[in-house]
C-alpha cells in the first residue's frame, strides 16, 4: 500500500515538530530574536506586517499562531522554514540551522507530501493531488502587499545586520510609497489627488476628521517628520553636525515597528475604502 501524503496542509504534529526544531535552534543565543526571527519569515508567508512582540513568551505564541496560519499552505510553510533557517547560517559564529535534509526528514516522518530540493520544493508523489486555489485578479493592495513584504523583509535584515539607519530608512521609503495607492480614491468631500506622502496624509485625514484614522494619520506624519529631520533620525537628509542625535539600535527597532503598524492600518482601510467606490 502507498504511502498518503498530505498536499493540502500541514498536518499538526509535522507543525509542532518544526516548533521543536527552533526551540532548538533558539537555545544558541537571546531565544526572542531567535523567535522574532522566524516570525518575521511566517508572517511574511501569511502576507501580513511583522510586529515585535512585548515579550518572549508572547514572542512564542505569536509564532505559533503565525505558524499554524501558514500551514493550510505547505509549500510557503517550508519556504518560510528553510529561509529563516538558511538566513541563520549566514550570521556570524557558525550558528546551527536546520538543513534541506533535515526538513525533509520531518517531511517523511510525518506524511507531508513536499521535500526540498533546493532551490526547489518538489512533490514527493508525482501522482499526488494538489488542492488548487482559485485565482481572482490582483488587486493594488495584493501589489502594495507584495511590495511590503519584500521591502519589510529587506528592513529586518538590515536589523540582524546592525544596520539600523538603513532599516528604519527602506521601512520611512515604504510608508512613503503605500500612501501613494490612496491617489484617486473617491470621498465624500472629493478625490484624492496629492502626490507625495504630507498632502495625502492631508487630504485623507479631512475627510474623517476626529476618527482613528485622523489620529494614526497624525502620528504617522510626525514620525515621518520626525526621522525625516537632520536633528531627529536625520534618515533622509543626513544628520545635522552640530545637533543632530545618532539613531540607536533600540530606536532604530522601535521606529521599524511603529512604521510597520502605520503601514498595515493604511493598507486596511485602502481596502475598506476601495469596497466603498
Amino acid at each position: 500500500m502507498s504511502e498518503s501524503l498530505n498536499t493540502s496542509s500541514m498536518p499538526d504534529d509535522a507543525v509542532s515538530a518544526f516548533i521543536s526544531l527552533i526551540t532548538k535552534v533558539a537555545t544558541q543565543g537571546d531565544r526572542q530574536e531567535y523567535l522574532e526571527h522566524f516570525k518575521v519569515h511566517f508572517s511574511h508567508a501569511n502576507g501580513t506586517t511583522p510586529i515585535r512582540s512585548s515579550s518572549t513568551s508572547w514572542a512564542e505564541s505569536d509564532l505559533v499562531a503565525e505558524m499554524q496560519e501558514s500551514a493550510d499552505n505547505p509549500p510557503l510553510f517550508l519556504e518560510a522554514f528553510y529561509d529563516a533557517c538558511e538566513a541563520i547560517r549566514r550570521w556570524p559564529g557558525d550558528l546551527f540551522a536546520p538543513d534541506a535534509e533535515i526538513i525533509n526528514g520531518v517531511c517523511r516522518q510525518h506524511g507531508v507530501g513536499y521535500e526540498l530540493r533546493p532551490p526547489k520544493l518538489v512533490l514527493r508523489d508525482p501522482n499526488a493531488t494538489v488542492v488548487a486555489v482559485p485565482e481572482r485578479p490582483e488587486t493594488l493592495a495584493d501589489r502594495s502587499r507584495e511590495l511590503l513584504t519584500n521591502s519589510l523583509g529587506r528592513s529586518e535584515e538590515l536589523l540582524e545586520a546592525g544596520r539600523g539607519r538603513e532599516a528604519v530608512q527602506e521601512t520611512l521609503w515604504l510608508l512613503e510609497t503605500v500612501s501613494t495607492a490612496f491617489k484617486g480614491i473617491e470621498t465624500g468631500s472629493g478625490t484624492i489627488e496629492g502626490k507625495y506622502f504630507n498632502r495625502i496624509v492631508g487630504e485623507l485625514r479631512q475627510i474623517a476628521p476626529g476618527t482613528t484614522l485622523d489620529r494614526a494619520l497624525e502620528w504617522a506624519s510626525a514620525v515621518h517628520g520626525y526621522l525625516s529631520s537632520p536633528t531627529g533620525g536625520a534618515v533622509r537628509h543626513g544628520v545635522d553636525l552640530r545637533e543632530g542625535l545618532e539613531l540607536s539600535e533600540n530606536e532604530a527597532r522601535l521606529f521599524c515597528n511603529l512604521v510597520r503598524s502605520f503601514l498595515s492600518y493604511l493598507l486596511a482601510e485602502y481596502e475598506r475604502l476601495a469596497l466603498d467606490q
